[in-house]
């Protein structure tokens, strides 16, 4: 298995294991009228980015992930605002889909987990 499987399906299984608290999380953000977008960064370093939400030194997970929003995204410059409202076409519902945002060393990438299986 490659080095890129085994963080996907690490990822996967993560995202299986905390489902509830990421959902938990995506409906806080938007109750409170934080965002309607949470965006969760996967991430192995540390990264300058949302708020923290699961350590992995602390939980004993391969991934660490932080919740941000879209507009933060835009702030910092990771999306230009030229591709905000493709963006928004292809966001899911962030009740049903969790929305990380995957950063590792070979780059970055948006993914959508049903929190369903």
């Amino acid at each position: 298995m490659s080095q890129e499987s085994i963080l996907i399906k690490a990822l996967e299984d993560e995202i299986k294991r905390f489902k509830g608290i990421f959902k938990e999380g995506a409906k806080v953000t938007i109750d409170k009228e934080v965002s309607n977008y949470p965006v969760f960064v996967a991430h192995q370093d540390e990264i300058p980015l949302g708020v923290e939400f699961v350590n992995r030194e602390k939980s004993g997970t391969f991934w660490s992930y932080n919740v941000t929003t879209l507009e933060e995204l835009v702030t910092k410059k990771i999306i230009n605002t030229d591709r905000l409202d493709n963006f928004k076409r292809i966001y899911k519902d962030p009740l049903k889909f969790i929305c990380v945002f995957v950063v590792e060393q070979k780059g970055a990438s948006f993914v959508f987990y049903p929190y369903n299986d």
